[in-house]
């Protein structure tokens, strides 16, 4: 990583709003990191895509009416989470009854906002695939409170995500709290997905999510070497994914997403060609 960024081909590094952009993708990378580990552990990536599609009603309503999208996305993220535990608890619904049906009704929503606005076209783009070459020093402030958040509700709670992970009953029996805990990592979702909006959208930030996490789970079942590990993948994905948009003139936010699925992929490609060489040796 460092080698690619010292050499020539990462020139385009020395433009001010290309290291903006780094600066603000490494944010991004850190707080999916710290996240994406405990989703995927969970099992929680139907919720990731749910509150990612989510967002989509309240930033078209921010859009339409003038108002900040973040604060849109924000609010209409929240409410689906609040939703979800309500048909829970209420409704007497399962966990991914509950996410798809509020995730298809705010879809529908977003859908049928943006359809009822005649100039939106343009702005459509930027809500689903992000714009991360915009990112401003606010947005990288903001980027970087929400990467600090996560990193300090993740370290306090991780006892209490470990026993959740286990079981129900152990984290109930050690007086950890599990409903409080699970509520704290939804809500921890819910700060990824809003915080990642404007470097990839609604669209693509899943797969900033989980593929950096799944590729680290491929090397260490330690959760904190995996959340560090993670980071790199992620910072690494950033980096290859502005500079193939630079050269190549493809899509930044897409780009990037693309960069952590490839290394996702070549990760595994890796880790099983390391076991078997590994199992070859021991059979002679």
């Amino acid at each position: 990583m460092i080698v690619l960024l010292a050499s020539p081909i990462a020139s385009p590094f020395a433009i001010e709003f290309l290291q903006r952009a780094f600066l603000g993708g490494a944010f991004v990378s850190v707080l999916c990191a710290v996240v994406g580990t405990w989703v995927v552990i969970r099992g929680m990536a139907f919720l990731g895509e749910a509150l990612a599609h989510g967002m989509l009603p309240g930033v078209a309503l921010a859009t339409v009416l003038g108002l900040p999208v973040l604060a849109g996305g924000a609010l209409s993220a929240v409410a689906m989470s609040i939703g979800i535990g309500f048909l829970q608890r209420r409704a007497r619904l399962s966990y991914d009854t509950s996410i798809g049906l509020l995730f298809v009704s705010m879809l529908a929503l977003g859908v049928i906002i943006i359809s009822h606005s005649g100039s939106f076209a343009t702005d459509t783009t930027a809500i689903l695939f992000g714009d991360i070459l915009a990112i401003s020093e606010s947005d990288l402030l903001l980027l970087g409170i929400a990467a600090a958040v996560a990193v300090i509700v993740a370290a306090v709670l991780h006892r209490a995500f470990v026993a959740l992970s286990l079981d129900v009953r152990i984290a109930s029996v050690l007086g950890l709290r599990p409903r409080f805990a699970q509520s704290a990592l939804v809500g921890l979702v819910t700060l990824a997905i809003v915080a990642s909006y404007q470097a990839v959208g609604s669209m693509l930030v899943v797969g900033l999510l989980l593929a950096p996490a799944v590729a680290a789970s491929n090397w260490t079942d330690r959760i904190p070497s995996r959340v560090v590990i993670a980071c790199v993948f992620g910072v690494a994905s950033v980096a290859l994914g502005l500079l193939a948009s630079w050269y190549a003139a493809t899509a930044a936010g897409a780009s990037v997403a693309a960069a952590a699925i490839l290394l996702a992929g070549l990760s595994w490609i890796v880790r099983v060609a390391i076991d078997r060489r590994r199992s070859a040796i021991r059979a002679v």
